[in-house]
């Protein structure tokens, strides 16, 4: 159960090709997050999964079963969307049970599940309040609350957390993780955050102007980048590039570094900069370098590193972490 199969699939709004041609296996039980920058196509080719867009052309299949032009309801699936679609006139009760109503479960059953999926989601205490009483991410749980009573193939969620404010979009990060282990069901997760992709995922699916740039664990795709593009949207900060003769030294275009690749040194290293700002986080620093002959360069350093602006640095990249790039930026 879970598992989705895309062949071929290709988009067009007109004239316009937002999702060139996918081929893309997601198995079952599988966190998938769909990452890339704003207009990528992430949301397009999550809506065109769950029906809610139809394909140009190629097929979609859920368990075997090709669904490619069937209506949203009869694909098994659950959304949870960007904004929590809750009922205000209704408790958070009824806002969970509404979608078996709708499909005339008994009364009985409907009360079992509510209370099951109130009781995973920490909501029991808010079942007869109503979504104005909630905070934000209390009406995010009634939203997939609503969703696990359906006991769906899979969850979609479109870019769920993008409301909350910094500390509850870590928590809730937290929860939906844990949800995932235990109901060990397909989720596929649409974000531009790719601190999100890169805690949340079991494979990562980076998109770029609707193309897939790279497949694979949070790690293999953090390590081993296949292109350019790939190497500075994974990692944050994000990854230093750097060209000319540096580059060349080392047979490529473009070298990439990540900031805690670079070791830092106060008398002697192989680039001489000055910082610039200096952000103290409390476990970690990030210094903004001018490198003389290379350019802008960020450094993670420990947060007791106690450099200021003006003051003079030494950088050189950790052997073997050094990522090479050649003209069409593809990894060397």
């Amino acid at each position: 159960m879970g598992n989705i199969v895309l062949t071929k699939v290709n988009k067009s709004f007109g004239a316009t090709n937002v999702i060139p041609q996918i081929d893309l296996t997601i198995e079952d039980g599988e966190f998938v997050v769909f990452v890339g920058p704003s207009g990528c196509g992430k949301s397009t080719l999550l809506r065109l999964i769950a029906g809610l867009e139809d394909t140009t052309s190629g097929t979609i299949s859920i368990d075997g079963r090709d669904v490619t032009a069937e209506a949203p309801a009869k694909r098994g699936l659950a959304m949870v969307f960007q904004s929590y679609a809750l009922y205000p006139h209704m408790s958070v009760y009824n806002n969970i049970a509404f979608p078996l109503k709708m499909a005339g479960i008994d009364k009985a059953a409907i009360d079992q599940k509510v209370k099951a999926a109130a009781a995973t989601l920490n909501l029991t205490a808010y079942l007869e309040r109503r979504p104005g009483q909630l905070s934000g991410g209390q009406r995010q749980r009634v939203a997939i609350g609503r969703a696990i009573v359906r006991q769906p193939k899979a969850f979609l969620f479109d870019e769920p957390l993008s409301n909350l404010d910094a500390a509850l979009r870590g928590t809730m990060r937290l929860e939906i993780s844990e949800l995932h282990h235990q109901l060990a069901t397909t989720m596929i997760y649409v974000t531009h955050d790719q601190v999100e992709a890169m805690t949340m995922a079991d494979k990562i699916v980076v998109l770029n102007a609707g193309n897939i740039e790279q497949v694979g664990s949070p790690l293999d795709l953090y390590r081993s980048p296949r292109n350019q593009f790939v190497a500075g949207f994974i990692g944050s900060p994000r990854m230093n590039f750097v060209t000319g003769a540096e580059a060349a030294k080392h047979g490529a275009k473009t070298i990439g570094v990540r900031p805690e690749h670079l070791k830092l040194s106060t008398s002697s290293g192989a680039w001489k900069g000055t910082v610039g700002v200096a952000e103290h986080l409390g476990s970690d620093t990030f210094l903004h370098i001018h490198a003389e002959g290379i350019g802008q360069l960020t450094a993670r350093a420990d947060g007791e590193f106690a450099r200021a602006h003006g003051d003079a640095i030494w950088l050189t990249p950790e052997e073997g972490k050094i990522h090479r790039f050649d003209d069409n930026g593809l990894a060397i």
